[in-house]
């Protein structure tokens, strides 16, 4: 194939093209990384003001919600062991909100305390077996009798992954009483024993006792 001098300047026109193409995507790439390059260290200040604000306002909520650290004592001490004979024959599992307050008079938007608690408790009641002495057995006509000892209530405690403070509210010149939530515990579980047993916890213990025991 032969090709005239008019396609030879055709063809030195189209690489003249692509290699002017070339140069001027090189070109405004370099443009365009050297604008962005530039931008970046005008806002280099400005970037570390934000980050510089943004670490303080982390260190702000640290202080102001604080994550607790936990450090058991490694050395444990058991003060008594004892052997235990009892039957559980009732579990009641109970709520109750507790309200324990101080200072809740007429200056009580400055000074006062008010915490509601709302408490979460299991109950536990039944038989002492090692109570149970050969004065309480008879055997008559072939059948033993035993008298069973009165139920009692083994366990009332909260059940603190269920138990939480709801609501509390300080006065402004207050700082809270330290061991108001630790009052509101012991009246919760002292309220979760008192309600079990005006429920009638320890005749249905008794009940269950004589039903269990009885075959």
């Amino acid at each position: 194939m032969f090709y005239n001098e008019s396609m030879k300047q055709n063809w030195f026109s189209l690489i003249v093209l692509i290699a002017v193409g070339v140069a001027a995507y090189f070109i405004v790439q370099t443009v365009r990384e050297s604008t962005q390059a530039a931008a970046n260290a005008a806002l280099g200040p400005f970037n570390q003001v934000q980050q510089a604000n943004e670490g303080l306002q982390t260190q702000v909520a640290v202080l102001l919600n604080p994550t607790p650290t936990i450090i058991p004592d490694p050395v444990t001490y058991i003060s008594e062991v004892r052997a235990l004979a009892r039957l559980e024959t009732i579990q009641y599992s109970v709520e109750k909100v507790i309200t324990a307050e101080i200072g809740q008079g007429t200056f009580n938007f400055l000074f006062g305390d008010k915490m509601i608690f709302v408490a979460h408790g299991v109950v536990i009641a039944g038989i002492d077996m090692e109570k149970i002495g050969p004065e309480h057995l008879r055997i008559e006509n072939g059948v033993l009798y035993v008298t069973l000892p009165p139920a009692e209530i083994f366990v009332a405690t909260l059940d603190n992954q269920k138990s939480y403070v709801y609501d509390r509210e300080t006065g402004f010149l207050s700082k809270g009483v330290q061991d108001l939530e630790t009052l509101a515990r012991q009246s919760a579980e002292d309220e979760i024993r008192r309600a079990a047993l005006e429920d009638g916890i320890l005749q249905q213990a008794q009940t269950n006792a004589e039903n269990y025991l009885y075959p």
